[in-house]
């Protein structure tokens, strides 16, 4: 276990190792390479997540769409109790379609700026 006076020694030493990497001229680039790097990265890995959420939040809607056809059916034959299922299943259909839509429309409103 990590105790309180080893973390306090260790952010003294990246302190002091970051102020001499600040004064030399090859430590400010360096120090600049990274964090453009690491921007890039972030920028990346956001575009990312929005994306595979997207897809997960239309993967299920389909889902939905599948059971509303399905409810529908029931409903047209005279199985169903009443459309509150089918209701139901057009809802969450909707809703998660839109947000699987928002995160790729956020993916092309970032790309654009």
């Amino acid at each position: 276990m990590i105790d309180g006076q080893t973390v306090k020694k260790a952010k003294l030493i990246l302190r002091v190792a970051g102020n001499m990497v600040g004064h030399s001229r090859m430590g400010r680039a360096a120090l600049a390479g990274v964090r453009a790097t690491a921007r890039s990265f972030g920028q990346v890995l956001h575009q990312l997540w929005l994306e595979v959420t997207g897809f997960t939040f239309l993967a299920i809607a389909a889902i939905g769409a599948m059971a509303g056809v399905r409810e529908y059916g029931k409903y047209q034959s005279g199985q169903a109790t009443g459309p509150g299922r089918l209701i139901l299943a057009v809802c969450f259909t909707v809703s998660f379609a839109w947000f699987g839509l928002s995160s790729f429309w956020r993916v092309r409103r970032r790309a654009k700026n």
